[in-house]
């Protein structure tokens, strides 16, 4: 999926096994095994081992072989700048089975559950462009609506737990409020934002 702005020229793919590398540039360029896998609040322990076998690098790349893999990247000109972690909320289990985020209803939507933009390229634009082009994937894959999890700080939050966004990030991608949930994060407790597909 490309846009343009003024400036640059964007582009938003899922991360296919071919763009993994793409994906560690965002996530993890040490590849430090104890670094972030965006695997934590999406696999049960279990299956981080199941799917690794001992290694979460490799759970990652395994989820990047299925169907719909674990969500998208972002390109500045042809440079990975942003990861979102988005699939379908029953694909994601330790989602789908939250007792603290629980569904508002029984429509089938994608989640968004994490967004990175890479080291460098913060304060630059690439949240929108990364939210839009995941928003837009997950609808060209027959989303019938996108929720996200975040946020609605007063004032500067903790960066540890930025990852989950902010409300006003959301709604200016065309998201609504539609809930709350029993989830914190960095003290705060978070929203249930939707955005809901176009009738065709």
């Amino acid at each position: 999926m490309a846009m343009t702005s003024t400036d640059h020229q964007w582009q938003v793919h899922p991360v296919t096994p071919e763009r993994f590398e793409d994906l560690v540039q965002v996530l993890n360029p040490t590849r430090r095994e104890k670094h972030c896998w965006c695997l934590s609040h999406r696999l049960t322990a279990a299956q981080e081992r199941e799917l690794g076998q001992g290694s979460r690098e490799q759970a990652m790349r395994t989820l990047c072989e299925r169907r719909n893999p674990p969500g998208v990247v972002a390109y500045r000109d042809g440079t990975p700048v942003g990861w979102c972690s988005i699939s379908p909320r029953a694909e994601n289990t330790k989602l789908a089975n939250s007792k603290l985020i629980r569904p508002v209803d029984e429509v089938e939507v994608w989640s968004i559950i994490c967004l990175v933009v890479r080291s460098g390229f913060r304060r630059q634009g690439v949240v929108g462009q990364l939210i839009e082009g995941a928003v837009g994937y997950a609808f060209s894959r027959g989303a019938p609506a996108v929720e996200a999890y975040p946020v609605d700080p007063q004032g500067r939050m903790d960066t540890t737990m930025a990852f989950v966004g902010t409300r006003s990030m959301f709604e200016a991608a065309g998201f609504e409020c539609i809930g709350t949930t029993k989830s914190l994060a960095s003290r705060m407790p978070r929203i249930i934002m939707r955005r809901t597909a176009e009738p065709r």
